[in-house]
């Protein structure tokens, strides 16, 4: 790669950098991020950025107000450091669930996220599954939208899954699960999904059959696993041979992974935008992907000036 590349890792998700820079082969930018006593966070960059293409890797989630307050200090400093152009890379864009006005007197979160980041220095953004697609057009600067699609499909078409059906856990998801079952083929489900709470889902309903089919339920993200726990055992209730989950981004905290644990679910598909807390690491049944090639593919695309949308599966 030009030498004039450098990618720095912020401290939510180090092993997936370091998996981006071995797949672009070459080293991780160095910086050293410290705290004051007073729990202030303090950067310094350990190597020259001035003139410099530069990449910040780093997911804000687990503790998302400590690491995107972490980014922010981040693109200010290599700004101030003279980069001639600063990339933020977001395998997983926090706040992303907090895109729109649901009732009176609450905040557009996503928005806000996407000021901060362009006032600190962000020149472009690049992400990997957002929540809601319309948070693209929070940004004035460019966006590049990741969709993890070629790492789903290639791991399930390894499996060989038969009398396949597609299934959307909410009616927001139909058009994920529209999309995978045009390259894994099988038919198309929906869950009539009732949220109770923030953390407490109830699926009534089916629309569509799943008697005596494998099935396969697509997510962006699993948290506290409510909605596809749920999902799961309606679908259990109607006849569903095996069941498997796969989501983007698995956060799994809270009650997440012992309802995964305890619902009728072969397997669980997540890969690693989000690091897994220990608990979630317990899980027999929990397979990690990577997308690292993907996000280090589009990376040196962004580099040389190329197509970043060529990384995008076809219909066909």
């Amino acid at each position: 790669m030009d030498r004039e590349l450098k990618i720095f890792s912020g401290g939510s998700n180090p092993q997936l950098t370091q998996k981006i820079c071995d797949y672009l082969d070459i080293p991780m930018g160095m910086a050293t991020i410290s705290h004051f006593p007073d729990g202030e966070t303090f950067i310094k960059l350990e190597e020259d950025v001035r003139g410099r293409d530069i990449f910040v890797v780093q997911s804000v989630v687990h503790s998302p107000n400590d690491y995107l307050m972490e980014l922010l200090i981040y693109l200010d400093c290599i700004r101030r450091a003279s980069a001639q152009r600063i990339t933020a890379v977001l395998p997983y864009y926090g706040y992303a669930r907090q895109d729109r006005k649901d009732e009176g007197r609450t905040p557009i979160t996503a928005k806000l996220v996407a000021n901060m980041l362009v006032t600190a220095g962000a020149d472009r953004v690049l992400t990997v599954d957002l929540h809601a697609n319309q948070i693209q057009g929070f940004f004035d600067v460019p966006l590049d939208h990741l969709l993890p699609e070629r790492v789903f499909v290639e791991h399930f078409r390894q499996m060989k899954l038969s009398d396949l059906t597609i299934v959307s856990p909410d009616v927001g998801s139909v058009k994920r699960a529209r999309l995978y079952g045009k390259h894994l083929g099988g038919d198309l489900a929906i869950v009539d999904k009732e949220r109770l709470g923030s953390a407490t889902v109830r699926s009534g309903g089916l629309i569509g059959s799943v008697d005596g089919r494998n099935v396969i339920i697509f997510d962006d993200m699993i948290s506290t696993a409510g909605s596809v726990a749920s999902a799961a055992v309606l679908l259990k209730e109607r006849g569903a041979r095996d069941i498997y989950v796969a989501a983007t981004h698995g956060i799994l905290c809270g009650p997440g992974p012992q309802r995964l644990s305890e619902a009728p679910i072969e397997q669980v598909v997540v890969t690693d935008t989000v690091p897994l807390k220990a608990c979630a690491q317990e899980l027999k049944n929990l397979t990690v992907l990577s997308v690292a090639p993907l996000v280090g593919e589009a990376i040196s695309r962004i580099h040389r000036q190329e197509s970043v949308s060529s990384l995008f599966m076809s219909d066909a």
